[in-house]
Order: C-alpha cells, then structure tokens, then sequence
C-alpha cells in the first residue's frame, strides 16, 4: 500500500464508543449493516448473536477516544462450545494504517484464558465503519494489488468496510432503539450540515418514546459529537430545535426554559441597542456633512441634531 494519510485522534471515536459498546445496540447496528454487506449478513447467520458479550477495556493501547475501537467474544450458531471475535473499528477519515492497526489489536485482545493459559488466535471478524466525506475503502488495495485468488488469505482476519452512508435513512428511522437511529443518522451527515438537521428532525416523534434521562443523555452527546464538524450558527439552530423537542414532550426543565428566554430576551436588547447606536452614528454624519458642506452653521446643527461641538468636529 503507497497511500500515506496523516491521521488525527478526533472526539468522534468517544461518540461511536458511547454508543455501540452497549451490546443491545451493536447489534441492531449489525442488523442495519447486514442489509447492505454481504459479508456482515454471512457472519450474522453463522453466530448466535444473543451471545454477543464485548471484552473488557483491560488493554493499554487504547483511551476514550480509541485509535481501536470496541471487541467482542460471540459463540457460533451451531451450537459447538466455541467462540469468535467480533472487532468493530471506526473510522471517519482515511487511514492508511488501519488494518495494521488492526492486526496489532487483534492479537493482544483476541485471547482465551483457560486453565491459567492465554491461548492466542480466536479467529475475528474485523468490521470498519466509515463516515468519512472522501470515498475510501482500504480493502480495495489488497484487491487492486493481489491477484482474486489470494484475496481472503491476505489478511490474518476476515475484513469487511460498511460505509455508514450506505444505510438507508428510511432504515435509521424505522430503527425500535431512537439512540442507534439518532446516532446513525448524525454520523452520516456530520459533514453535509444542510441535510443533517432536517434528517435528525424526523425523530421528534420517536423521541417522545424514550425517558427524559435518555434523551437530554443522547441529544447532549450528539452535540459534543457536531461541534467537530459544525460552526456556532449551525449548533446553535441544532440545539433551539432540540429544545423546542424537548418541551414538546416535558423533556426541558422549567430551568432550561427560563434560562433560553433570558438568554433571547439579551439578544432582543443588544439588537435594539444596536439599531439605536447605528441611527445615531448616522445622525451624527449627516450632521457633519451639512456643516462641511456649509448647508448648516455649527450652532444651528448643535440645536437641530442635539450634538456638542466637540462631537460635530471630531475626526
């Protein structure tokens, strides 16, 4: 591979941890993935997805906002006493490291411990899911490179790449958990804010399903997440339309409420303010023009537009 990306830890990763270790909804996620990724639809049908259980965050290489991201043990569907790893890698950028990266992973988590004996190599499905803005697959090197036949013996694990934009929007909106709809949904158009917050507000009505923990919980995150990819303008509309949400539902304190309208009522008096100092700059230099242009006296300007002389001739 010759293709050389500098890559910056980003916040977003935090966003994807938060929401897809909960097992519950790493499996609607791979449920949604599985419609359009054939390889995600042949592991479903060869594990036994109620057994998904995600291992521990015992390893060092790894912080909150992940350079690797979630592993999970899953047991296979036939029923044998046998597991297999399930890594679920994000990416919203290229990263021409990523599947060294995720080799290294996979050999330091993907262990079994019996008898007081790791017992390495529990063959692993890695899963890269991408929400980037730039079209890129970093499988399509190892198929550009090597010839079909060695194409599945390349790597030392199975390998897939889900485009997040690939998931239907009608998909996310039908999702039974809001969390993993919502969530889905921000990451698909975090770099496209023109069609994100009409698509993130085609949840109010779901919203009203959930408790007011879980949704000041979600939208909270959601809008750490933007903040990366938004301006101020932007963020501010997202968080007026989520309040006006919330106190559809009685999800907004009565704190929140009084603390917005106070804050409205300040941008009402700094706007008024302002058009009142803008009048009265303009009065001030019709002012001054008349009298440069001898159309007026001094005094008679003084008198008429309310001015001393020192604010007539300053320059």
């Amino acid at each position: 591979m010759t293709e050389k990306t500098k890559v910056t830890k980003r916040k977003h990763d935090a966003f994807f941890r938060w929401l897809f270790a909960d097992t519950n909804h790493l499996k609607i996620l791979l449920e949604l993935a599985a419609k359009v990724n054939r390889d995600v639809y042949e592991l479903l049908s060869a594990v036994n997805l109620d057994t998904l259980a995600r291992i521990p965050d015992s390893y060092s290489e790894v912080d909150d906002t992940g350079e690797a991201d979630l592993a999970f043990r899953v047991n296979v569907s036939t029923g044998a006493p046998v597991l297999v790893g399930v890594l679920v890698e994000h990416k919203s950028g290229p990263d021409s490291n990523t599947l060294n990266q995720i080799a290294r992973y996979i050999h330091s988590v993907m262990k079994l411990h019996i008898d007081n004996r790791a017992f390495d190599g529990i063959p692993t499905m890695a899963i890269i899911f991408y929400n980037g803005k730039t079209n890129w697959n970093p499988l399509k090197n190892l198929e550009d490179g090597y010839p079909e036949f060695f194409h599945g013996a390349v790597l030392p694990y199975k390998c897939t790449f889900v485009n997040m934009a690939d998931i239907p929007d009608s998909d996310c909106l039908a999702c039974e958990d809001v969390e993993v709809g919502m969530g889905i949904t921000a990451m698909k158009y975090a770099f496209e804010p023109d069609k994100l917050l009409p698509a993130l507000l085609k949840f109010k009505d779901n919203l009203g399903k959930i408790g007011r923990e879980r949704y000041t919980c979600l939208l909270h995150k959601i809008n750490v997440y933007l903040k990366e990819y938004l301006n101020e303008e932007q963020l501010k509309e997202l968080e007026m339309a989520f309040v006006s949400i919330g106190q559809k539902y009685g999800f907004v304190s009565a704190g929140d409420v009084f603390r917005q309208r106070l804050a409205d009522a300040h941008a009402e008096t700094q706007r008024v303010s302002d058009a009142l100092n803008k009048a009265e700059t303009e009065k001030l230099e019709t002012a001054r023009k008349m009298v440069a242009d001898k159309a007026i006296s001094l005094e008679k300007a003084m008198d008429y537009f309310g001015f001393t002389k020192d604010q007539i001739l300053a320059k």
